[in-house]
């Protein structure tokens, strides 16, 4: 881990969204596991990649990082704020200094107000500029530093492509001075040619900026591009986290190494010599996950005691964490 000062601390975050049964008077009957149990630190100007397929809790932690979502249990701290008992002023200085961008650049915009309304808009709720023409001013600055023309401020967000809109959120993003931003698939809904653009242009303002970021993806490729560290993520927990090279070169979880083995390789010959590990069976529902460790009705290595006893989460070294009692 890198020796800067630890900015964003998770420990021990759960989020369950309780299932209801009843019209006039509702009763709990279960509750949807989408994240539990998961700890991590991201130092001052790091990148934490988190990866793992759909549906296994991503998005849900970094929304509940930034407390959009309340957390079931666990502690969150931003910049040293308490995340969850946050209230008044305090919470509003967490909502300047932590930012999210958005997967889908065309939901995510509102269709109504002008590019000047949208990126302006945090300038006005944290009372930033005093004047209009200072936030119309500040609005061009933050156009011309994602690489759009600030001529187009008084455009609607249809008039723009899906490279375009997403710079339009994260010039938003940027628009409060944040120094932690979670970056929520932020190129899978782009087209291959403006991912690798949008990308650049993250670790340009990162160094610009000395930002922080929790960047959520599955394309495991871009993520070794531009993280320092990765976390992999099954079915509401980190099972493995390490740095990114340590992490891709000598996996340590089964999960992980399934993964990294579904990636393209681009030399036909290194293709057909490198054995795939594909994975048999459902992943089960995070209603009703299994006991033990949750990979262990797909793991090809499982052992008995896999299925009985949950794995603890230990450093192999280096700060090398996995969850797996076979690692």
């Amino acid at each position: 881990m890198s020796q800067d000062p630890v900015l964003v601390q998770v420990t021990g975050l759960v989020k369950h969204f309780p299932i209801t049964r009843g019209i006039l008077i509702q009763h709990r009957v279960g509750a949807v596991q989408a994240v539990d149990d998961i700890s991590f630190a991201i130092p001052h100007g790091e990148t934490l990649g988190l990866v793992g397929e759909s549906g296994c809790g991503k998005t849900t932690a970094g929304r509940v990082v930034l407390g959009l979502y309340p957390a079931t249990a666990g502690s969150i701290s931003i910049d040293g704020h308490n995340v969850r008992t946050a209230k008044g002023a305090e919470l509003m200085s967490i909502r300047r200094k932590a930012q999210m961008i958005f997967q889908d650049p065309y939901a995510s915009l509102n269709p109504r107000w002008t590019v000047s309304a949208i990126v302006g808009e945090p300038l006005r709720v944290h009372k930033l500029y005093k004047t209009q023409v200072e936030r119309t001013e500040r609005v061009k600055d933050l156009m011309g530093l994602v690489g759009l023309s600030s001529r187009l401020v008084n455009r609607f967000p249809h008039e723009f492509s899906g490279g375009q809109r997403q710079r339009i959120g994260i010039a938003r993003a940027l628009a409060s001075d944040p120094l932690f931003i979670v970056c929520d698939e932020p190129i899978s809904a782009l087209d291959v040619s403006i991912q690798a653009q949008v990308v650049n242009l993250l670790e340009d303002l990162q160094e610009r900026l000395g930002l922080t970021y929790l960047f959520i993806a599955h394309d495991l490729s871009m993520v070794r591009h531009i993280c320092n560290r990765v976390a992999v993520m099954y079915l509401g927990v980190i099972v493995e986290l390490a740095e990114r090279n340590e992490l891709y070169e000598t996996p340590q979880h089964p999960y992980t190494r399934s993964l990294l083995s579904s990636v393209p390789v681009p030399d036909p010959k290194s293709a057909r010599l490198r054995k795939r590990q594909v994975l048999e069976g459902d992943v089960p529902s995070p209603i009703n996950p299994p006991g033990g460790c949750r990979f262990h009705t797909r793991c090809p290595v499982a052992v008995e005691r896999c299925s009985l006893e949950r794995p603890v989460w230990r450093d192999l070294g280096g700060e090398h964490w996995v969850a797996c009692h076979l690692a």
